[in-house]
Parts: structure tokens; C-alpha cells; sequence
């Protein structure tokens, strides 16, 4: 019956499983901002509990068949899963539903796919990427499960056509290997040379879309592409700062938005553009204080710092979109500290929009970078960790 209705190209069916996790989102409203972002338009969405993943079907045959109604009443032509699925489920759900099926993971993975424009940012995503297709190849490839050899034999040209691509996906992926390692050597070289000029180094990290490229653009009165969307930077932009109130310049970059459950195999990928952060002499983490959920944000973003070896490197907490909070909601003081994880962690409130609390950042980087190049006695370097921290 499904063959026959005609499906919407790029509506989706998003589909949600509550396993009593404290991150999950009821409203799936993170995942339609990542199916929007990838160009999809979701018409329906489904939220439904479980106590465990179905092996089969991840949510059980009866939902399976609820979900295929709903997508047949939508007419959608795809259905997105909240959470990541293993090939077989993924498989053994696009045989129920009839539609394509896709989960979280290959979402972002598709979203960096059209956004990277570097060399480099390129070729993360496309070694990403076929990881994430060598699990995968049994799903992509079942049309030719049916070619077998004749009778008396085992296997046949089927067979052969899995293991061919299996062993090409194998070489690209090493070859992809290959040429990051080499853009890694190259960004090594460019830090060593900007550690002999003794340069403060900066990096701005945080969430997806909590405006880290408005701020950069705010600070060096650059023109990084900046917009209200997820990953809207994926490839890292550096540029010098003058800080007037230290009399000089400071390395400022920014970094890829982290996300929840961002794919492993993209933190491995990426670890020559989050090598910024890991070598900084400070971490800007921008927070989107508007969001209701920041503190869940922040967790996250500090789970990735800590996941590269980043989580050492001293903070700065940016609480950004002051100019979108209820006036009820702004802060009695624009500076004041925060508890995370038992450390005191000193936090400013801007917005890069209106520039509100940017002079007040700017003095706060000029105070730091001139404790850091001044000559290192026990004394001052004890000064310098208390001030970062």
C-alpha cells in the first residue's frame, strides 16, 4: 500500500525514545533544527518510552507500524531517529517502514558534509563519513543479496561486490588518513611558529549556535560567516586581536559548535581543528544564556573538552544574547563567577549582537595576557592560575 502514495521529497518523520536518560528532549526540538539544518522538512514527530533498545526493530514491531502509518498519513519520504541505530536496525526498520530510514549521527555527519569548505574541513568529514558507511555496507548493498551462485555453490558475485567495497572504502579511508595527517604536520608547524612569537593564544569553543562566530566578529571586526543555525563554522578561522589596554596582539580562533551525542568518529576526525583549543592559553566558552537549556549545553561541551584533553586549559565563561533574555532574567552584575564542578569559574554577560559587555571582555583578555607574558617567577605563574581559574 506504501509504494502507491506518493512521497514528499524532504519531509520527515522525526522519531524520539525516552530511556529515562536526563538529556532526552520530549519535543525532539533539537533534532528538527539538525533535519532543517540538512535541508529536510519535518512534517510529523513521534516520542515513545522504552525501557531498552528493540534488537530488531530499536522500538518494537507495534511502533514500527505506527510510525510507517504515520509517515504514509504525512506522506513523508524519510524517517530520523533521535539516537544512533546500528546497521541491522537501520536496515530491518526501512524493510517496515518502506521509507529511508536515518538516525542522529548520519544527520550531523550530512550537515557537516555540505557546510565544510577548507581542505582540511573536508576531509574530516569525508573520513567520518566512511566510517560511518563501512558499518554500513550490508544495508547499502542488499540489492545484491539475491545474486547467488548456482546450485552446489556458496556465495557467488554478491559476495564479491560486499568485499570489493568493503576493501575500497578500506583504502580511502586510509588514504583520507594520509592527507590529514599531513594537514596536521602543516597546522603543527603554523602553532610552533606562533609559540616563538610568543603570541597568547585564544579560542573560542561552545555549544552549536551559541553565536562563538558573532562574538569573533565582534572582537576582530571580522566578516567569519555568522547565522541563527546549527554549525553554521565548522572550519576554524584565526585572526590577531589588538587589546589596547595590554599594547598588544592576541591569536584568537574559532572552533567548530559541539552538539549533544556529537559522532565519535567526528571528535576523532576533527581533533586537528580542536587542536586550537587543546594548545590554547585560554578557553572562551560561549553559552547561549537564553537557551533553558545551557546548563545541559555546558555539560556537553565540557564532556568534548575533556573527551581531546582540553578540560585542563583555563576558562572563561561567555554567557552571550544578553539583548534575548526577559528582563526579568538579566543578571544583577554583567561579571560575577560560577560554580562548575567544584572550581570557581569567573563568567561575563554580553551580547555580541548589540556589543553590550564586549569593552568589558576585551579588558578582561588584556589583564590576562599581560600577567602571561610577563617573566614567569613562581610568584606570577601562581598569580596567572588563580586569575585563569
Amino acid at each position: 500500500m506504501s509504494e502507491l502514495i506518493p512521497r514528499k521529497e524532504g519531509a520527515v518523520v522525526l522519531v524520539g525514545v525516552d530511556f529515562g536518560l536526563p538529556h532526552f528532549d520530549g519535543e525532539l526540538e533539537e533534532l528538527g533544527l539538525l533535519a532543517q539544518t540538512a535541508g529536510l522538512e519535518p512534517v510529523a514527530r513521534l516520542v515513545c518510552k522504552r525501557k531498552a533498545p528493540d534488537a530488531a526493530l530499536f522500538v518494537g514491531s507495534g511502533k514500527a507500524d505506527e510510525i510507517r502509518e504515520l509517515a504514509e498519513l504525512h506522506r513523508a519520504s524519510e524517517v530520523v531517529f533521535d539516537q544512533a541505530l546500528s546497521p541491522a536496525q537501520q536496515r530491518n526498520l526501512e524493510r517496515q517502514l518502506g521509507v529511508a530510514v536515518y538516525d542522529r549521527t548520519f544527520l550531523i555527519l550530512e550537515i557537516f558534509a555540505q557546510r565544510a569548505r577548507s581542505h582540511e574541513g573536508k576531509l574530516q568529514v569525508e573520513l567520518a563519513r566512511l566510517q560511518y558507511l563501512s558499518t554500513r555496507l550490508v544495508r547499502r548493498w542488499s540489492h545484491l543479496e539475491r545474486q547467488r551462485g548456482g546450485i552446489g555453490t556458496r556465495g557467488g558475485p554478491g559476495e564479491t561486490q560486499i568485499e570489493l567495497d568493503r576493501r575500497m572504502i578500506g583504502e580511502a579511508i586510509k588514504r583520507t588518513r594520509e592527507r590529514l595527517a599531513k594537514v596536521r604536520r602543516q597546522r603543527g608547524t603554523q602553532r610552533r611558529q606562533r609559540e616563538r612569537r610568543d603570541t597568547f593564544n585564544i579560542s573560542l569553543v561552545g555549544y552549536t549556535n551559541a553565536g562563538k562566530s558573532s562574538l569573533f566578529n565582534a572582537l576582530v571586526k571580522a566578516r567569519a560567516y555568522a547565522a541563527d543555525q546549527l554549525f553554521a563554522t565548522l572550519d576554524t578561522t584565526t585572526r590577531h586581536l589588538y587589546l589596547g589596554d595590554a599594547r598588544r596582539k592576541v591569536s584568537i580562533s574559532d572552533t567548530v559548535g559541539f552538539i549533544r551525542d556529537l559522532p565519535h568518529g567526528l571528535i576523532d576526525a576533527f581533533k586537528a581543528t580542536l587542536q586550537e583549543a587543546v594548545d590554547a592559553d585560554l578557553l572562551l566558552h560561549v553559552v547561549d544564556a537564553s537557551n533553558p537549556h545551557h546548563p545541559e549545553q555546558m555539560a556537553e561541551v565540557h564532556a568534548v573538552l575533556k573527551d581531546i584533553g582540553a578540560d585542563t586549559v583555563p576558562q572563561l565563561l561567555v554567557f552571550n544574547k544578553l539583548d534575548a533574555l526577559e528582563s526579568a532574567q538579566h543578571p544583577l552584575h554583567l561579571q560575577d563567577e560560577i560554580d562548575v564542578d567544584g572550581v570557581q569559574v569567573p563568567r561575563i554577560f554580553l551580547s555580541a549582537h548589540t556589543g553590550e559587555g564586549v569593552p568589558a571582555l576585551r579588558a578582561e583578555l588584556a589583564q590576562r595576557s599581560r600577567l602571561l607574558s610577563e617573566d614567569m617567577t613562581p610568584e606570577a605563574s601562581a598569580e596567572l592560575h588563580d586569575a585563569a581559574n
